[in-house]
This record gives C-alpha cells, structure tokens and sequence, in this order.
C-alpha cells in the first residue's frame, strides 16, 4: 500500500462510525489509530489523537453506549460469549501452507490491508474468510497468524456456547456479538462454525433454530464490509448454501503433503538431530496424519529427551506414531493396519510398501534390532505366501 494511505482504513471506519452516530466506534478506531501512528514513529499525532479522547471522555454520551471494550455475554448464565486471544505471549513456528494456499491467505491479507483503497475504487468486498478441513490442520493457528499481521486483536466466539437453552436468547447473542465486532477493531474468529451455520433444510433440527440460523445470516449480513471475520468448520457438509455465499475467501486446509510433512518433521523436531533418510521414512509413516499429530509426536520425543537424558532414536518416534495413529481418523493412516502385528507382520507390510524407502537397515532402525533380524523377519511367512 502507498505510504500516504497506509492509515485510510482506520480513517475509513472513524468517518462511518460518525456518519452513523455510532460513538464506541469512533473512539476504538481513533485509539487504534494512534497506536499505528506511534508505531510508526509518529508520537506527536498519536499524542494529540490520545488527548482529543481524553478530553472528551467525560462529556455527555448516548444512554445506550456501554464500555468499549466490555465483553458480550449470555443473558441468562452471563458467561462471556468472546474471548480475547493474548497473541503477545504466543511464540509459534512459522505456519506452513501450500503454495496455492498461501496464494488465498496472501490476498485475503492484501485485501485487509488496502481495503479503504479498493473501496475508494469501487471494487471492495467481503473481509470474510472461511477456513474448513479435518481437525488438526491448523484453522485456529492461521487465524492466529491473520490477526498477528494485520496488527489486529483477536476474538474468538465459539459458537456452541451461544446456544441457550432458550432458543430466543440465541439471536440475542449473536446479535451482541456481531455489535461488538462492528464496534472492535479486531479478527472476529467463528470457531466450531457448523455448530450454528448448520442447513435450514435439515429436517432433524427444530424450526426455531432454523430461524436462530437465518437471524446468524442476517447479523453478518448487517455487519458490513468493513469488519474482518474468519470461521473455521470441521464439517464444511453441514453448511447451507446461503453461509457459504456469505465468505469471499474459502480455504481448505487438508491432511499435509508428503512435501508439507517433510517441512514440519525438520521443524517441529528441533533441536533433535535426526538424519535425511530418517526423516524419509518418518514422512511416509506420517502419511494421512495431521500437522497436529506430527507436532505432538515431536513433542513427546522432546519430553523423552528431557527425562531420560538421551536423544531419541527413530524406534521412539515409530513407536509413538502408532500410538497417536489410535482412534479417530485412523481409516486413512496406513500405519493403522499395522496396529496389532507382530513385527514379523509389520516388517513385511513395510517391505512391500517401499523395499527401497523400507530397506533391511531401515526396518532394523525403525524395529530396535540388527540387520540381520530384520532381514529374517522380512522372511518369516514370505513362502507361506508363495514368494
């Protein structure tokens, strides 16, 4: 963005905040603003921006303006229906996506950024992205990542706790949610998206919440172009037609690419020292296994590394791998079907699969014992079989 628009956006929001008498707005930008002007290095007009707050801080205000930043919450339990993410304490890794992934996060950004810019042009549109995929694939900590490079605060409203036990009040807190977001200069967060989105035609679901649903509709709708939200769904199925249209920007994030794994292993293992071709065979073993489930197996070598004071060996990550291979998903890990065999049985599996990936002395380092058992284990049951 040009230099001299670089703070259009917040101008942008501070004049439809006025023209629409709407004062919590005004204020939040405005001090928003000053804060991207002292970062910039301009003090003096951040001080100025500060000292007009200040002294109108206590004059007369509308009797329905509330406290800025005065979190939303269900009426009848007054449990807050948002919570502020502290981005400042998170020292993550660097996400890694596809590049035809980064392709739609890169733009949606530049979107955000220009967006006072392309709307003087003519040509804005939704700041609405919608993020679906399995669990584990990273939906939260990208959005983590949008809010952290627009500058922005980040709220997150899981939808299944706006659901009250009276149905009426639902679409009172989504209301009150959505007013705070227009209000906020932020990244609202729709996590566990289907919990609320879900089709109005579904004909298990009471016509109540079929109207909740529409009442979600309208109220992002209403919350107009200039907020930025992203929703996240682990069951992008579910969705009626009519939300989809809502979101500009939609992303899959599904289970990583062998390239994707690669990139994970090498750094989520840090500071374990493991070599190429074990990370060659931990790549393939990981195949159907989500960024997540690669972190945490990473995680649980560093904690062995800790208690036993020694460094891992690849038989330790083998191991866990079939443990976290365990439960849901497990369908589509191949390592699953190993679950259970002697390692007579896991030998040949992984033999057939790749004997050259899955060489003798692979296996021997994968199963904890020498090469020449691994090569015995390899024949075991093979004449059975007509080999």
């Amino acid at each position: 963005m040009n230099k001299d628009n670089r703070f259009m956006n917040e101008l942008f929001r501070i004049v439809n905040g006025a023209l629409r008498l709407d004062v919590d707005k005004v204020r939040n930008y405005t001090a928003f603003l000053a804060d991207k002007l002292e970062k910039d290095g301009d003090k003096v007009a951040a001080g100025r921006l500060r000292k007009m707050l200040e002294e109108t801080d206590h004059q007369l205000r509308p009797a329905d303006i509330g406290f800025a930043r005065a979190l939303p919450v269900d009426a009848e339990s007054r449990f807050a229906l948002i919570e502020r993410v502290n981005l400042k304490s998170l020292h993550e890794r660097p996400i890694l996506l596809s590049e035809d992934q980064w392709g739609v996060v890169n733009e949606f950004l530049s979107i955000a950024k220009s967006y006072a810019q392309l709307d003087a042009e003519g040509v804005a549109g939704s700041i609405s992205l919608l993020v679906y995929g399995p669990p584990g694939t990273g939906k939260s900590r990208l959005t983590r990542f949008i809010a952290q490079e627009l500058g922005l605060e980040l709220y997150v409203a899981r939808l299944d706790g706006l659901i009250s036990s009276f149905l009426g009040s639902t679409s009172k807190n989504i209301r009150a949610l959505f007013d705070f977001a227009a209000k906020t200069p932020c990244v609202l967060f729709l996590d566990e998206f289907d919990a609320i989105a879900k089709l109005r035609g579904d004909s298990q679901e009471l016509g109540e919440l079929k109207r909740v649903v529409n009442s979600f509709i309208q109220n992002l709708d209403s919350l107009g172009p200039q907020s930025i939200v992203v929703a996240a769904t682990n069951h992008e199925e579910l969705l009626d037609s009519a939300v989809w249209r809502r979101f500009g920007y939609r992303l899959e994030l599904g289970f990583p690419t062998a390239d994707l794994r690669a990139q994970m292993w090498s750094q989520f293992l840090r500071p374990i020292d493991f070599g190429e071709r074990d990370l060659e065979l931990l790549v393939d073993l990981s195949d159907g296994f989500s960024g997540s489930d690669i972190q945490e197996v990473c995680w649980r070598l560093q904690r062995r590394r800790i208690t036993t004071e020694e460094p891992p060996e690849l038989k330790d990550a083998f191991r866990i791998l079939q443990n976290i291979g365990i439960g849901e998903g497990q369908e589509r890990r191949f390592l699953s079907a190993l679950r259970g065999k002697d390692t007579n049985a896991v030998a040949r599996a992984l033999r057939s699969r790749n004997e050259k990936l899955y060489s003798h002395a692979a296996l021997a380092h994968l199963l904890g014992v020498s090469k020449a058992t691994a090569y015995r284990k390899t024949l075991k049951g093979a004449k059975q079989n007509g080999r």
